[in-house]
């Protein structure tokens, strides 16, 4: 049964075109055992896309995890990021980290995304 906590499908970058046009023209983030790659859309709200390799782990359960993990940190701060399309990737030094070491690299992720959104204007005369 699903519940409000999930991650609505409106959130997910779903389609191979959209992962296709991130992986050509986008920008890059990074961290110690996650990168991402990012680019604005007009949607209104930030959408997650996610690629775990097997180089990462062979185990799908270790695989599964860390998507487990990456999820529920973007649900938690979805509202706070700017308007983008986002493909977080793990590397290979990712597989066996405590949940806890993880869950802090994304945070270091979503504020490095938020130093990007724009601040809103000042006055009241469109530039």
């Amino acid at each position: 049964m699903k519940g409000d906590a999930d991650l609505p499908r409106a959130a997910r970058v779903c389609s191979a075109a959209d992962f296709a046009a991130l992986r050509h023209s986008s920008g890059r983030i990074g961290g110690r055992c996650l990168h991402a790659r990012y680019r604005e859309n007009s949607l209104g709200h930030a959408r997650l896309g996610l690629a775990i390799s097997k180089r990462v782990s062979k185990r799908a359960v270790e695989r599964n995890r860390i998507k487990r993990l990456l999820r529920e940190s973007f649900r938690r701060v979805r509202h706070d990021l700017p308007e983008v399309d986002l493909v977080v990737m793990a590397r290979e030094q990712a597989s066996g980290l405590p949940g806890r070491v993880l869950l802090d690299e994304m945070d270091l992720l979503w504020k490095k995304l938020r130093a990007l959104k724009p601040a809103a204007p000042v006055g009241t005369m469109a530039r």
